[in-house]
């Protein structure tokens, strides 16, 4: 990879549950790394229909989760407990799961009343855990048919913002939403990307050709890797497969 080409290298499988495995399987050994380097890990998770066949399969891997650190990507300003909300899937297929300690769980407060203060108050919270700036060891992302990721979205304001780590996006599919932004993005370690669906494909290929015509495409990060179904790889040829 040249340090113009920002192309994740692409792992496909078969099926999404198959998918998941093998993004379960690299996030294990990353994890791993990560604790036996810096003797704890800040992985930052993304939620989604797709997300939950990761998290369950997260679930299952076999991690030493008191070294580590959840973060959201992203998350819907909705009521608690709402299946709009992120944390819903996260605590049902992952955290419900596993023995995390309660202190290592950082949710994004959408439930504050002041949300440009309750995006600061994430910040500081990543700034307390990861340094300052806030550098994540891991960060998992999820590809919109639209090309969006985390709650970046196509027009949103919040894709110019290089002032901050965190940030209130304006309404999307009816919620606004709290997301982590291109910098703190940009600063992680890793990148995983977890794609699955056909209707992910046009996205993906896009993603695959390095076009910054998507919010996903604007991530340029020399240590990201996506793992995908056969559905959704159908149009990402321009990415050599497991380079």
């Amino acid at each position: 990879m040249t340090a113009t080409d920002c192309r994740p290298a692409l792992h496909v499988s078969l099926t999404a549950e198959d998918a998941a495995v093998s993004a379960a399987r690299d996030l294990s050994k990353c994890i791993a790394q990560a604790v036996q380097t810096r003797g704890t890990c800040a992985l930052a998770l993304s939620g989604g229909h797709s997300a939950t066949l990761l998290l369950a399969a997260l679930a299952r891997a076999e991690i030493d989760w008191s070294a580590v650190h959840i973060f959201q990507v992203d998350e819907r300003v909705a009521a608690k407990g709402s299946s709009a909300r992120n944390a819903t899937d996260l605590q049902t297929e992952l955290l419900g799961r596993t023995g995390i300690p309660a202190a290592n769980i950082h949710l994004m407060p959408v439930d504050a009343p002041e949300l440009t203060y309750a995006a600061r108050q994430y910040t500081e919270v990543l700034e307390a855990v990861t340094g300052n700036p806030p550098v994540l060891d891991i960060v998992h992302l999820g590809l919109g048919a639209d090309g969006h990721t985390a709650s970046l979205v196509p027009g949103d304001r919040v894709l110019e913002d290089r002032s901050n780590d965190v940030a209130m996006t304006g309404a999307y599919q009816g919620y606004r939403r709290l997301t982590l932004t291109y910098p703190c993005l940009q600063r992680a370690r890793q990148i995983i990307w977890f794609v699955t669906g056909a209707e992910k494909a046009m996205a993906l290929g896009k993603l695959a050709a390095n076009s910054t015509s998507i919010p996903a495409g604007r991530i340029c990060h020399a240590h990201s890797r996506a793992y995908v179904d056969s559905a959704a790889a159908e149009q990402a040829s321009a990415i050599t497969s497991k380079r």
